[in-house]
């Protein structure tokens, strides 16, 4: 590659370096194995194969066809699914294939607001969906900061929405699928459950699964899922091909056959007992995390967390979730400003950050190694203005971040 891109493979260079010598605490964000690495790569990135198994529109995919029907078994495995689409490019595509499949512009959404946890594609006005879509939201309880399932109900019955979306990108407790389904029922709603961020932790069963709650299912398979990034599509087999046909033709072309083999290879790694264990792993290091930045003076948004991730809130240690952000980048532990439940600062700044425990975990980390994260972590906030101080932590980070190595053969 050296010889035919060098500019590249100079770049290459430096992000393998950074992941290697930096600590991600980004709960969105994972490793995969050499196995998923290897297959992304291959020369299944060449192949055209429009359509489905036994139903393509080129020749010669016989073999992308046992790709995909392999991908497919093996989702429906995991989570116990009638019906599994795995070629949406991203939990995005997988969201809007469901209201497409389902809803008619200006048809009415209730879903969690972006500032309590939800996701852009859950009605922003910014966003696809809140542009197309009469979107009303439910907001986490201002005192608990958890779900109010009453105040959701409440909503529902007053505005009649035609679906329901739960799920979330930054909500740290575990979210009851049950109560969602009564609800949707009791206003003869349709329920999408969006688990981009928890489908490992429903896979290992330490967090309740939405499938036979919800009409369908959406994932990516990274995040917790430690797969390739895309996305996932579970649902039942009456909507099955609405589905398909709402994937393709109607929002993509071509499915990127390289990211099939690789979900594929995911999940087959996921039905290992080591994958369970990883899972319980991300669960405990995410707590530990949690109570040694409480036990710091760190405000927890909901007070805590039951799942792979926390909300930091900020205020009372008068910085923004962007200068939190920047300072640790500085040392060498990535994260992302989040805004927290009623935020009065823009998405830009926000007063909070997310942090999640997956990735370091994937390198081998656990409990102990928390606690000096979160010291860490403690140190770089408390001296975002002493330039000396954040300089010598950065070297004790990347002294300590290089004895886990992501790939240990290497």
């Amino acid at each position: 590659m050296f010889k035919v891109d060098p500019e590249i493979f100079k770049i290459l260079k430096k992000e393998i370096e950074r992941e290697k010598k930096t600590i991600n605490l980004i709960p969105s964000e994972n490793f995969v194995s050499k196995a998923v690495l290897k297959i992304v790569g291959s020369v299944f990135t060449n192949k055209y194969a429009e359509g489905y198994p036994g139903k393509r529109y080129y020749g010669g995919c016989e073999y992308v066809d046992m790709v995909e029907e392999i991908a497919r078994e093996r989702a429906c495995k995991l989570f116990n699914a009638e019906h599994a689409n795995v070629q949406p490019h991203s939990g995005s595509q997988a969201n809007m294939a469901v209201y497409f499949s389902t809803l008619k512009p200006g048809d009415k959404i209730l879903s969690m607001n972006l500032t309590s946890g939800g996701h852009l594609t859950h009605g922003a006005p910014v966003n696809f969906s809140g542009m197309l879509y009469n979107v009303v939201f439910y907001n986490v309880n201002r005192e608990t900061e958890m779900i109010d399932y009453e105040e959701v109900r409440e909503i529902a019955h007053k505005e009649r929405p035609k679906m329901i979306v739960c799920g979330s990108s930054a909500y740290s407790r575990i979210i009851d699928f049950s109560k969602f389904h009564q609800i949707a029922k009791e206003v003869n709603a349709y329920l999408c459950a969006d688990i981009a961020h928890i489908a490992g932790l429903v896979i290992a069963n330490l967090h309740p699964s939405p499938v036979g709650h919800a009409d369908f299912v959406t994932s990516t398979t990274h995040k917790t899922l430690r797969g390739p990034r895309g996305g996932l599509i579970l649902c039942k087999k009456e909507f099955s091909k609405k589905i398909d046909s709402t994937i393709f033709p109607g929002i993509q072309g071509g499915p990127l056959v390289h990211v099939i083999a690789g979900k594929a290879v995911a999940f087959k790694e996921a039905m290992k007992s080591s994958f369970i264990e990883y899972q319980k792993q991300i669960i405990k290091n995410s707590k530990k995390l949690c109570k040694e930045l409480s036990d710091r003076g760190y405000r927890i948004v909901s007070g805590g967390t039951d799942n792979h991730l926390m909300l930091i809130d900020l205020t009372e240690k008068k910085l923004t979730g962007l200068e939190a952000q920047e300072a640790l980048q500085k040392v060498g532990i990535i994260v992302n400003k989040n805004s927290i439940p009623f935020d009065t600062k823009p998405p830009s700044i926000t007063s909070g950050i997310r942090l999640g425990t997956p990735a370091v975990t994937t390198r081998g980390m656990k409990e102990k190694e928390m606690e000096i994260i979160a010291e860490w972590i403690d140190i770089a906030l408390s001296n975002t203005g002493n330039e000396k101080i954040l300089k010598e932590l950065s070297k004790k980070v990347r002294r300590f971040a290089i004895e886990f190595p992501i790939y240990p053969e290497d």
